[in-house]
């Protein structure tokens, strides 16, 4: 049986929405494909989505998770190639949350001709501070110390965690859906998955890029601040940064319309 054929079961794949033009989202680090669903229904009545888990997440294969294939983000801009390869997918965007950002963008580099645009939400290229010409937020010492604490006490780690991600104090929906969903993604591939996320720095590839990109970047977020939302739009050619009134690095769960607004604008513009 060729490889592709259980791509679909692999990553857990579905698709939803009536539109001629197919959008891939790609969800972030500790999450899966349910994250989408406050977006979803503002976007499903004009594009074709294809959701999907990466493999280690959501709903996904478990068995077909390979430590040494997803300990970087080519690993899982692989599973993007399969399913856009898998259903023979052209004129994609590419929506991808945080780290997916990234992933999204090796892949549209591998399959150019497939990929039509990119969305990018709260992105960032490198979480690591590189002083003095760029600071991701976290140096060294921060990053590893947080990897460690999955080590001595998972639960602890995601309910640190989670409230970070979301921009909130409380236990509100989305961080508590965060620190849910961290808790149950298998501890072993959610650390291999995090070291590669947090570790990685793709700013050399940024230059690179040669398709339409739409960054949209919360006004504060403790995870890819507004320097690095600048710093984006700067090195990334083809790209336009929209910021929202917004704290949190989820803007497609807790502010959908506004993201769905900015998609459809953004869209609009390459006709």
């Amino acid at each position: 049986m060729p490889a592709n054929d259980n791509v679909l079961q692999r990553n857990n794949v579905k698709i939803i929405g009536t539109g001629q033009q197919v959008m891939l989202m790609a969800h972030g680090f500790g999450c899966n494909q349910l994250m989408w669903r406050f977006l979803t229904p503002e976007l499903s009545s004009q594009y074709k989505l294809v959701l999907f888990d990466y493999v280690g997440s959501g709903g996904s294969n478990l068995a077909a998770y390979s430590r040494q294939k997803y300990s970087d983000l080519e690993g899982y801009a692989q599973d993007l190639v399969d399913i856009c390869n898998r259903l023979d997918l052209s004129n994609v965007v590419l929506v991808g949350h945080s780290v997916s950002s990234m992933i999204s963008l090796i892949a549209a580099r591998q399959i150019p001709e497939r990929i039509h645009s990119l969305v990018m939400v709260c992105p960032s290229p490198c979480f690591l501070n590189h002083p003095p010409d760029y600071l991701g937020g976290f140096n060294q010492s921060d990053l590893t110390e947080l990897i460690d604490l999955m080590d001595k006490n998972y639960i602890g780690w995601a309910q640190y965690l989670a409230p970070l991600v979301a921009g909130t104090t409380d236990k509100d929906l989305v961080s508590t859906e965060l620190s849910e969903s961290f808790c149950s993604t298998n501890p072993i591939t959610a650390k291999n998955f995090a070291k590669a996320t947090f570790f990685s720095d793709y700013r050399a590839l940024l230059p690179l890029n040669t398709h339409p990109v739409l960054l949209l970047q919360s006004q504060t977020d403790a995870l890819a601040s507004m320097f690095i939302g600048q710093y984006m739009q700067k090195h990334l050619p083809h790209s336009q940064l929209q910021v929202v009134q917004a704290k949190g690095h989820c803007l497609h769960m807790t502010h959908p319309k506004q993201v769905a607004e900015h998609i459809q604008h953004f869209m609009q513009s390459l006709q």
